[in-house]
Order: structure tokens, then sequence, then C-alpha cells
């Protein structure tokens, strides 16, 4: 398997987890610094995320991947994914959108940790 399809296998399981409102699995994937950079600017911490996604104000129904990489740096790697995703968020309607994730995973003892996520649209 190569770096850019288990980084992918990463974001997926990430998704799955936001889809399946699995706060066990979110737990796992993301650092205790991990950021998530809202498409406005606003910042949600690890708990916090994790909270709005259990409570349905970050509500995520489907993922399709279309575009990915990956970048590896000295201390951290890049992965940039682009995927149709629809979801409610913060009380809007269900809404289809193409959504682009840059997610900065760092090593954690053996294993990659989410530790940001910026959205944007593409």
């Amino acid at each position: 398997m190569s770096i850019e399809d288990s980084f992918a296998i990463k974001y997926r399981a990430l998704y799955r987890a936001m889809i399946e409102k699995d706060d066990t699995a979110l737990n796992k994937l993301l650092d205790n610094s991990f950021v998530l950079v809202h498409m406005t600017g606003m910042r949600q911490n690890k708990l916090e995320f994790i909270r709005a996604v259990e409570s349905g104000t970050l509500n995520y129904f489907s993922e399709e991947l279309q575009e990915a990489r990956t970048i590896v740096h000295k201390d951290f790697v890049r992965f940039t994914g682009k995927s149709i995703v629809e979801a409610s968020v913060f009380g809007g309607g269900r809404h289809t959108w193409h959504l682009q994730l840059d997610i900065k995973y760092i090593c954690v003892g053996y294993d990659w940790l989410i530790s940001e996520a910026v959205a944007s649209t593409w």
C-alpha cells in the first residue's frame, strides 16, 4: 500500500466517524491539539468539534472522495482531500458541498493523528 493510499484510508475513516457520530473513533483519529478551521474562519478544538458532531450541529450524511494529494514533510504529512459531501450544518438545511479538507497529520507514538483540518470549497 502506498503512503497516499494509507492517508486516504485515514481521511475516509474521519468522514465515516463523522457520519456515524462515532466519538470513540473521532477521539482515536484526532490529536488532543486538534483544531478544525471552518470555511467561515471559525475554529473548533477537538472537544467542541466532537460535541458538535454528536449533537447534530455538524450533521454529515455522505462523502465521495474525488481527488487527493499527499505531501510528506520532515515532521508531518499534509493530506488534501476534495470530496462531494452531503451535510447539514449549524441548523441549515441538507445540502451537497464540494468540500476540501486540508489536513495536517502528526506522528504520535506509532500512529499518525490529525492535528488540524482546514475546510474550504473547491
